[in-house]
This record gives C-alpha cells, structure tokens and sequence, in this order.
C-alpha cells in the first residue's frame, strides 16, 4: 500500500513539478535579457523572449512587457500565463506571472 502512495506522489508531483520548471526557465530568460538589455531593443527582447517561451514549451505564448526608467535606471520585464494540469482526481489551472528587473 505505501508503494501505491510513493508511486502516487511521483506521479503527480513530476506532472505539477513541470509547471514549475517551465516557469523558472521563463524567468531565468527573462532575467538573461534584463542583464543584456542595454544593448538590445524592446522589440529585440520581446522577440527573443517569445523564441525562448516557445522552445520551453511549445504553444506557450505570453505577452511580454518591457519597461525602461531613466530614474533609477532600470528595466522591468513581467509576463502571465496559465497551464492547466489535468490529472487523475486532480485538475487545476496554475496562473504564473514571472517578473524580472535589473539596473541598466
């Protein structure tokens, strides 16, 4: 019975633990780009942002927002999106908004 559970456990935490995994590679990109963003666009950031969404995770799309101020001189990148994970007994929509901010 107790491996009944253990393998349970696994089961459902590799399915939710994904979700998490995605979100911290979203927000490692996004920290990536808010480092090199001195020598980038907004648009160049936007765009290589949503290649590195896409390749994590196909058909994961989220808007990317990028803000620069003078003072302090600073850029801020937020995303949100939603994954569903649907499993035995369980369902539930994960709503993830990754932020990053770095001086420029």
């Amino acid at each position: 019975m107790s491996l009944l559970f253990f393998v349970t456990a696994v089961y459902y935490g590799f399915h939710i633990g994904e979700v998490y995994w995605r979100y911290y590679e979203v927000l490692e990109a996004m920290k990536s780009e808010a480092r090199l963003a001195r020598g980038l666009t907004d648009r160049e950031i936007r765009t290589r942002l949503a290649w590195k969404a896409d390749s994590i995770s196909p058909g994961l799309a989220p808007e990317f927002s990028v803000r620069r101020r003078a003072r302090p001189g600073r850029i801020t990148i937020e995303t949100a999106y939603s994954e569903r994970v649907v499993l035995p007994f369980f369902t539930h929509t994960f709503d993830l908004r990754p932020r990053a901010e770095e001086p420029l």
